[in-house]
Parts: structure tokens; sequence; C-alpha cells
């Protein structure tokens, strides 16, 4: 794996321990949301990286997502996916860090968004691992 690629999956990983360590505080599933949009997001840049070696500046992840299709295919729950990728994550105020349009996740949601970080992030580590 090149060393860029290597440096955006520990940079999913770092997140990705955050969500492990809050994603049980019903009071920061806005939190929790945001870094797991940015596991899903390092994770995919990951794989331009080391197939494009180059990384695009946006954060849309139903962009990056088709980005990446042509080097690997994952699935996801796409209604997961489509909210998760709702969030505000050009925030200018920490508030609205981790909001969707509906406002703060629920916590039944925001588990969601982790189990769909932490399954992109082991689907991109084994396929970059291997590659």
């Amino acid at each position: 794996m090149k060393k860029q690629a290597e440096s955006w999956l520990n940079a999913a990983c770092d997140d990705l321990a955050v969500v492990k360590e809050i994603c049980r505080n019903d009071n920061l599933t806005n939190m929790t949301a945001f870094h797991c949009q940015q596991v899903v997001e390092k994770c995919f840049k990951a794989v331009l990286e080391e197939f494009e070696g180059k990384v695009p500046r946006l954060h849309d992840l139903i962009t990056l997502k088709e980005r990446v299709l042509p080097y690997f295919e994952i699935s996801v729950d796409n209604d997961i996916f489509d909210q998760l990728n709702e969030l505000y994550i050009d925030a200018r105020y920490p508030a609205d860090l981790g909001l969707t349009p509906c406002g703060k996740p629920s916590p039944d949601i925001a588990f969601k968004f982790f189990k769909l970080a932490e399954d992109v992030y082991n689907s991109v580590k084994g396929f970059l691992l291997n590659s």
C-alpha cells in the first residue's frame, strides 16, 4: 500500500477509535455521526490515493463512492449511507458538527452510522492490504 493511502487509512482508524469511545453516549450522537462520516470519507480517499495518486477536495460520500467503484465495490445500507452523506460537515460553528437536516441524530441512527463506518473501514483496509 502506498504511504499516502496508508496515511488516509490511519486517519480513518483514528476517527473510528473516537467513535468507539463515544458511541454509547446519547448526548454525543452528533459527534458520533461526524466522526463516522469522516471514517467513510477517509477510507474512500485512501482507495483513490492508492489507485489514482490524488484525492479530490470534496466531502460528498456519494460522489466519492462512485469514484472508488472502478477499483473497489462496497455494499452498504443505502438509506443509512444517504443519511450519513447529508451531515453538515463544512460547519463553521461547533454546534453544527454532525447534524443531519433534521437535527441531532437519534442514538439508534448514530449506532447505525457507527456500524456502517466500521464495515467500510474493515472492507477498505482488507482490500488495500491485499491489493
